[in-house]
C-alpha cells in the first residue's frame, strides 16, 4: 500500500460525501486514508439535515496524533465550518506537516444547498488554507465566492483561476460542472501554464460527493508520487466511471459506486 493521505474533512452520514467518499476513494486508489474529522453532518441523498461541530483543539489532537506516528504524504481538506477549524487546521499543518502536499477542497455549499461554511469563515478560508494548497478544486460557485468573478464560460474560468493562482497555491482545478452543455471542461492552471480536461457530460442525479471524491483521488496521486496533471487525470477517470456506475440509492442526489474498480 502506498501514499498515506491524512483526510481533514466533515463526515456524511448517508455515506456518499466528506469523510467517507474520501477513505472508499482513497483505499479504492492503493493509498491509505487516516481522517480528523471537522464536523459531524445528519446527511442523506436529500439534503443536510443537522450539522454538529468537533472542538477545534480536538481537531487539533486528531491530526497531531496521527502525524507524528504514522505521518502523511498527502493533506486534504474538505468541510472546515468556522474561522477557527481553518485557524486551527493552518497553524497544525505550519507545525506538524509542513512541506507535505496539500489538496483544499474549498467545501462552502452542499449538493443540497445547504451552507457548510459560515459567513465569517470565508475570509479565513481565503488567506490560510487557500496560499497553502499544493492543489486548490473549487468548483464554479465555489470559485465565483472565492475571488467575486461571474463565471459562464471556459474563459471565465481561465479568469477566476488566474485570480485564485494569484492568492498563493501552486495549481487551482476550476471544475466546470456547472456550465450547461453536451461537453464538460475542467481547468487546470498552475505558473507553467493550462491543461484543459475535456469529457461528455453525464445526464445523471447520482453526482453526490463528486467534489469529495475528486480531491481525495488527487490527494492520492500525489501521495503516491504522482505529478498533478497525472494525479488529475486519474482523479477524473475514477469519478467518471463511479457516477456511470453509481447504484441509484436515495430520492434526491444519489452517491457514487466508490468500489467499481472491484467490479473489473
Amino acid at each position: 500500500m502506498k501514499g498515506r493521505v491524512l483526510i481533514i474533512a466533515g463526515s456524511d452520514s448517508g455515506g456518499g460525501a466528506g469523510i467517507q467518499a474520501d477513505i472508499k476513494t482513497v483505499t479504492m486508489l492503493g493509498g491509505f486514508a487516516a481522517t480528523a474529522i471537522t464536523a459531524l453532518t445528519a446527511q442523506n441523498t436529500l439534503g443536510v439535515h443537522g450539522i454538529l461541530g468537533v472542538d477545534p483543539a480536538f481537531i487539533r489532537q486528531q491530526m497531531q496524533v496521527v502525524l507524528r506516528d504514522i505521518g502523511a504524504d498527502c493533506l486534504k481538506t474538505g468541510m472546515l465550518h468556522s474561522a477557527e477549524v481553518i485557524e486551527t487546521v493552518a497553524a497544525t499543518i505550519d507545525e506538524d506537516a509542513a512541506g507535505v502536499p496539500v489538496v483544499v477542497d474549498p467545501v462552502m455549499v452542499a449538493k443540497g444547498g445547504a451552507a457548510l461554511l459560515q459567513d465569517s469563515a470565508a475570509h479565513a478560508l481565503i488567506t490560510l488554507m487557500v496560499p497553502r494548497a499544493t492543489v486548490l478544486t473549487p468548483n464554479l460557485p465555489e470559485a465565483e465566492a472565492l475571488t467575486g468573478l461571474k463565471v459562464a464560460d471556459l474563459d471565465g474560468m481561465r479568469r477566476a483561476g488566474a485570480a485564485l493562482l494569484k492568492l498563493g497555491p501552486k495549481a487551482v482545478l476550476v471544475k466546470g460542472g456547472h456550465l450547461e452543455g453536451p461537453v464538460l471542461h475542467d481547468l487546470l492552471l498552475t505558473a507553467d501554464g493550462e491543461t484543459v480536461f475535456e469529457s461528455r457530460r453525464i445526464d445523471t442525479s447520482q453526482t453526490h460527493g463528486t467534489g469529495c471524491t475528486l480531491a481525495s483521488a488527487i490527494a492520492t496521486g500525489l501521495a503516491q508520487g504522482m505529478s498533478i496533471v497525472d494525479a488529475v487525470a486519474r482523479a477524473r477517470d475514477y469519478v467518471r466511471h463511479a457516477i456511470e456506475t453509481a447504484p441509484g440509492l436515495g430520492n434526491g442526489h444519489g452517491p457514487l459506486n466508490h468500489g467499481h474498480p472491484l467490479d473489473r
